[in-house]
């Protein structure tokens, strides 16, 4: 009985001291991602620039929707592979609009730097969060959950953001439905819109089908 109870006990020490040297695992850009995210740099390649990355230029919101992210995820910013932790920074013209999305692998903390945004998410229960932000003000948004930022101000916006995943994902909601090959009528029977409201946003948003 304790030749088993030894070598649980060795196993535990040895798996806790390679964690304790494992003092990071700056992402490979060059290999593969996985779910558990990208394989670990050569730490003899690893150097200070790794940790470190610029987000103080405004992304160009000359499009649709008149908004911008600039993200610092682990395919962007090599250092924060495996820590759990990513930014990215959100730009919104006058009427820019984060259209309705989740982040399927991390929650959100987004804290606005410049304008006002309203910006709310709604739970399971189908209850919805709405607040105005402005200037110093910080909203959470749950892991998962639909949520959505809009610029209700008269001039620029700007809004940095930190999740609790370094890969915390994205889908939008307008695209998801709109903007690829799932048949009109498939979208026109779950969402309950007529035929000319489906093919109009699948024209707005380059939708086939």
């Amino acid at each position: 009985m304790i030749l088993p109870i030894f070598f649980f006990i060795s196993s535990l020490l040895i798996s806790t001291s390679f964690g304790a040297v494992q003092d990071f695992c700056v992402a490979d850009l060059s290999g593969p991602q996985s779910p558990a995210g990208f394989s670990c740099k050569n730490p003899a390649k690893v150097t200070e620039n790794d940790f470190a990355f610029y987000l103080g230029k405004a992304g160009n919101t000359s499009n649709l929707i008149k908004a911008a992210v600039t993200p610092a995820f682990a395919a962007q910013f090599p250092g924060v592979n495996g820590l759990g932790i990513s930014m990215a920074r959100l730009d919104l013209a006058a009427g820019g609009v984060v259209p309705m999305h989740t982040h399927p692998g991390g929650s959100e903390v987004l804290v606005v730097v410049e304008g006002v945004i309203c910006a709310g998410f709604i739970s399971s229960a189908n209850t919805v969060y709405l607040k105005t932000l402005y200037k110093g003000d910080i909203m959470v948004f749950p892991q998962g959950l639909l949520h959505f930022q809009v610029n209700s101000g008269k001039s620029f916006a700007t809004a940095f953001v930190s999740f609790s995943s370094s890969t915390p994902g994205l889908q939008i909601l307008d695209f998801a439905l709109f903007a690829n090959d799932l048949p009109s009528d498939l979208i026109e029977k779950t969402t309950f819109l007529d035929d000319a409201q489906v093919k109009k946003l699948k024209a707005v948003l380059g939708g086939t089908g």
